[in-house]
């Protein structure tokens, strides 16, 4: 997992005073804007050209079709049934699975510098990013791997407060720095388009029980990594207010339908898949979901000036 960070004092000391609450949340949030009226409606509407930018939840790992090996990216994710739906002008979609705030200026492969599909013809931007900052995907195994050595407790809470703070709760707030940059990066190159952030989903039930062996987590390290997804999206929210950009909540909707859930209710697959999916990752379903809490926020809401 790759880090960057950068500028600007007044933005960095509010961000800092907005994300203070991050160390003792544990909290939900919807999807909030200040604005009203939508462009970009899917019949008579105004020309929307969009681009979409983020990872692998963006991108949707082995959801058929797959149109992009390198990046892991289906033709159903949420950004190609929004584009669809909205029937927009023009769509471009550079999520790429394993994406950090980095490759928002770097090369993935094949994959080039995600910031470099954004112009200034561009009006709609949605951004999902920061959950590889963060680590998802270590994090996943190394919880996983310490159940086995206290499968009631809560061993994972613990090897990550072991320094006398919440490394987890460090790291969301180092990367609340990483993703301001990369809305700032989006304004300057598209200054008239509206940039949306789509927060995570709801990846393990909203009422901290467990479901061991389903998900290999201790019992009291379940309400521990809900709690944490749910900080990361509280920055998500707080970073996007503070720089000019709508934030859709899609842990709200997809709450009751985690890894946990039976296979007919889950949007969001266990780290043994039952359906197309990566491990840990939304599903088709999960994909729709989103779909339709970033379409309630566009129909909504209208851009930010």
């Amino acid at each position: 997992m790759i880090h960057r960070t950068r500028p600007g004092t007044t933005a960095r000391r509010r961000t800092a005073a907005a994300l203070a609450v991050l160390s003792s949340c544990a909290l939900t949030v919807g999807a909030t804007s200040t604005a009203s009226a939508a462009a970009g409606e899917r019949h008579g509407g105004p020309r929307t050209d969009y681009v979409a930018l983020g990872d692998s939840y963006t991108s949707g790992p082995l959801i058929p079709d797959q149109v992009d090996a390198n990046c892991a990216r289906s033709d159903h994710n949420y950004p190609s049934i929004t584009a669809h739906e909205r029937a927009v002008a023009s769509f471009r979609d550079v999520s790429c699975g394993g994406a950090t705030t980095a490759e928002m200026w770097q090369a993935q492969g094949t994959n080039g510098p995600q910031l470099d599909a954004v112009g200034r013809d561009t009006d709609l931007v949605t951004v999902q990013i920061g959950g590889n900052d963060v680590g998802f995907g270590s994090i996943i195994s190394t919880c996983a791997g310490l159940s086995a050595t206290d499968l009631t407790g809560d061993p994972c809470r613990r090897y990550y407060g072991s320094g006398g703070y919440d490394q987890l709760t460090l790291r969301i707030l180092q990367t609340a720095p990483k993703v301001a940059r990369v809305l700032r990066a989006v304004h300057a190159r598209a200054p008239h388009a509206r940039v949306v952030v789509v927060g995570y989903p709801d990846l393990l039930p909203d009422d901290g029980s467990g479901c061991y062996p389903t998900v290999p987590f201790a019992a009291k390290d379940f309400p521990y990594l809900r709690d944490t997804g749910k900080r990361l999206n509280v920055m998500l929210r707080a970073v996007a207010l503070l720089n000019r950009a709508d934030y859709v909540d899609t842990y709200g909707p997809t709450v009751g339908h985690d890894m946990c859930k039976a296979p007919a209710d889950r949007w969001i697959e266990p780290l043994r898949p039952t359906a197309p999916a990566a491990p840990a990752h939304p599903n088709a379903k999960g994909e729709e979901a989103m779909a339709r809490a970033l379409a309630g926020t566009l129909g909504r809401h209208a851009r930010h000036h």
